[in-house]
Formats: C-alpha cells, structure tokens, sequence
C-alpha cells in the first residue's frame, strides 16, 4: 500500500482528530468515513407489515403539519 501527502486546513484537521477512535489511524478514520453506505443500502430492512405501518404515520404526520400550517396561515392572512 502506498501513501500520499494531501494538504488541509486546520479546521479539517481538528475535525478529522476529533472523529478519531482509540488505536484508529487518520487512514483509518478516513476509510471509515468514506465507507459510509448509501440510503439505498437500507432497502427491504423493513417487512412489509412494519413498512405499511411507518407509510401510515407518515401520512399522519404530513396531515397534521398541513393542519398547523393552514392554521397558522389563516392567523397571518387575518383569516
């Protein structure tokens, strides 16, 4: 494996120690990061039972923000 100088700023720096875990290596926490799945990768975690379920409170939720959204607007309009 090979090795390579890159440059950052010492911001990056600071935040790249900070993420570091005991024993791990600025390489490691690099890969570690890099090597973050996709949301893609969560696909069929769910069964469809569970699935059906968080679709409907999702909904629930979205009618809910309507509601407050379209009653604070009819505050704001005078309504």
């Amino acid at each position: 494996m090979g090795t390579r100088n890159i440059s950052i700023s010492d911001e990056a720096y600071i935040k790249l120690a900070a993420l570091k875990e005991p024993g791990e290596s600025f390489t490691d926490v690099i890969n570690r990061l890099a090597g973050k799945g996709s949301i893609l990768d969560l696909a069929g975690i769910l069964s469809p039972k569970q699935a059906a379920e968080l679709r409907s409170k999702v909904r629930e939720v979205r009618a809910m923000s309507r509601m407050r959204l379209n009653k604070t607007a009819g505050r704001m309009s005078g309504s």
